[in-house]
């Protein structure tokens, strides 16, 4: 399948719908209406047809959309036809859960080795993956051709260690460190900031 040019927008969104068309085949469903597969997504139905109108025109009125197909033709545009490798860096505690977090994999990504100023440390916490020291970081992901990456420092050298990452090839960073990191216009980057959104939650409880 030819890439295809879609909006960061519709992206994120298709991984949602990916991970609703999981669920369906797990229960052996084959078709699916735009309708249903909009509600359990969250989205509006004009939405879902508008995202999924990027792989052309399929689907039988009255019937749906086939499941199987369609969840083929997600995942591949968004690549995960194959396991996609990943680095972790900064292998603490909230590190350290991530690792043994076990739906990446489910997901199309497995993070294939982690790093910290104390790998020694590391390794103590039962990580079942290599456990490298920060200064192999350069060589590691040029040799392998890692180009995604999981930041876990403390804030005081995010900048610096994705600046790293981004100089070894690195094209995507989820960034769990509580500080706006810049990077070139060809680099994404997604930041979880938990106590940012604990602060927009309790907004709403009373």
């Amino acid at each position: 399948m030819d890439k295809i040019d879609i909006p960061k927008k519709a992206i994120y969104r298709l991984s949602i719908y990916h991970r609703c068309l999981q669920r369906l085949q797990d229960n052996g469903q084959q078709t699916v209406s735009s309708t249903a597969l909009a509600k359990a997504a969250g989205v509006k139905p004009s939405q879902l047809r508008k995202d999924l109108a990027y792989f052309g025109q399929f689907g039988t009125r009255g019937l749906g959309y086939p499941v199987e197909t369609l969840a083929s033709m997600v995942r591949d545009a968004l690549g995960r036809e194959r396991l996609q490798p990943v680095v972790l860096v900064g292998a603490g505690n909230l590190g350290s859960a991530l690792l043994r977090y076990q739906g990446f994999q489910k997901e199309g990504f497995e993070v294939v080795c982690a790093f910290d100023a104390d790998p020694e440390g590391a390794r103590r916490r039962g990580i079942g993956i290599p456990v490298k020291g920060e200064e192999e970081i350069d060589s590691y992901i040029r040799t392998e051709g890692v180009k995604l990456a999981i930041l876990c420092v403390p804030a005081g050298v995010a900048q610096a260690v994705a600046n790293r990452l981004v100089a070894a090839g690195v094209q995507g960073i989820l960034n769990f460190s509580p500080v706006m990191l810049e990077v070139p216009p060809e680099v994404t980057v997604n930041s979880v900031d938990l106590a940012l959104e604990l602060e927009h939650l309790s907004f709403f409880v009373r």
